[in-house]
């Protein structure tokens, strides 16, 4: 038995591989994005929730992993714990983007050609902190908080997470924790049906209403996570990764609701999907086995690669959006080519994963521990 408190608790099996059918799907919303007109015509129109989920399910899994441990474990310790688990790869992933960078010269970012090497190293080196980027440092033309890697952005706010729980939220009964996460599901619900593109896609800039949206879309999920591994009791699910894998695939998939016209409809089935659907997901997915050797291997592997793939994929991304829109190629035209950049992006973050991520970690915890 081991008698170190702060040793690694048994994972959920389920929740980890859904987290990585979320990762894939968030790649294959990319790779269709760039041969989408517009956000209505999206194939797997709904990717994007796929961030809200990942910030629902660290919420769930932060109060299970720590909320037993306050009183042998400092905040140092926690914060510690978590750098070690979450920056190597951001710093891969700002690697990645920066070797990818002129690659990616284009008629959709014309200037990147123009962009002197230290100014990229600069912005790289940035990145490794995950400081936002200001737009004077905007060296794409997306205005993005890391235009190496687009989405260290979500990971930014994800630490934001981390810190309120750590400063202040773990010190909250179920009840504070309950209005802190109704005001914030009303603020999301709020900012979901008025937004004026009808949904919550946002948050990767350093412009107030961008921080607005991050915000937003950190704090109901991240909190209700944790809310809802305080208070869910539960149950006894059968074939709780079909399922909840289903309906993960499902709610990503669903068209544009409600069209141009009606922007707000689309808004209320983003928030429906945060506030109900997701905690549902992740309720069936923390009550259910794994009772087959398969099941547990994908699980296994998916959870494996879908930090790495969801950190890592987004330089890739760029050469293949640059190509497509550059080309005005149609995605009916590519499958080859889309199927080989899906298939790269989960090479890259198997090979991260196993020459870097896990060494690297393992290096770090026994300096540090």
């Amino acid at each position: 038995m081991n008698s170190n408190p702060l040793s690694a608790k048994p994972h959920y099996p389920i929740l980890d591989g859904l987290r990585g059918v979320a990762a894939l799907m968030v790649v294959a919303f990319h790779i269709f994005e760039a041969h989408a007109a517009s956000r209505f015509e999206q194939i797997i129109n709904h990717g994007y929730l796929a961030v809200d989920f990942f910030f629902l399910l660290s919420g769930y899994v932060i109060g299970y992993a720590y909320d037993d441990r306050w009183n042998y474990m400092t905040i140092g310790n926690f914060f510690k714990r978590r750098i070690i688990r979450l920056q190597p790869m951001v710093i891969m992933g700002m690697i990645i983007g920066a070797l990818l960078f002129y690659f990616q010269d284009s008629n959709l970012w014309p200037h990147i050609h123009e962009v002197p090497v230290w100014k990229m190293i600069l912005v790289m080196l940035i990145g490794f902190t995950l400081i936002p980027l200001p737009p004077s440092f905007d060296i794409r033309g997306w205005v993005e908080l890391h235009p190496l890697n687009g989405p260290g952005w979500s990971l930014f706010y994800e630490y934001i997470g981390n810190i309120l729980y750590a400063l202040f939220v773990r010190k909250f009964s179920n009840t504070i924790l309950s209005i802190l996460v109704f005001i914030s599901g009303c603020a999301l619900m709020h900012l979901a049906v008025t937004s004026p593109n009808g949904d919550i896609i946002g948050g990767w800039s350093l412009e107030s209403e961008q921080i607005r949206i991050g915000f937003t879309r950190m704090m109901y999920p991240f909190f209700a996570g944790l809310l809802l591994f305080r208070m869910g009791k539960l149950a006894n699910v059968k074939n709780a990764f079909f399922w909840s894998s289903l309906l993960v695939l499902i709610a990503l998939s669903i068209p544009r609701i409600g069209g141009k016209e009606n922007l707000w409809m689309n808004g209320i089935y983003d928030s429906a999907v945060i506030i109900f659907i997701f905690p549902l997901i992740i309720f069936l997915a923390a009550s259910g086995e794994i009772k087959n050797k398969f099941s547990s291997r994908v699980c296994k592997f998916f959870g494996d690669i879908s930090y790495p793939i969801y950190i890592t994929h987004y330089p890739i991304i760029y050469i293949y959006t640059a190509w497509a829109i550059d080309g005005k190629i149609p995605i009916s035209k590519v499958y080859p080519i889309s199927i080989l950049t899906f298939l790269s992006c989960i090479g890259l973050s198997y090979l991260t994963l196993k020459l870097y991520d896990i060494p690297v970690r393992k290096w770090i915890t026994k300096k540090l521990t």
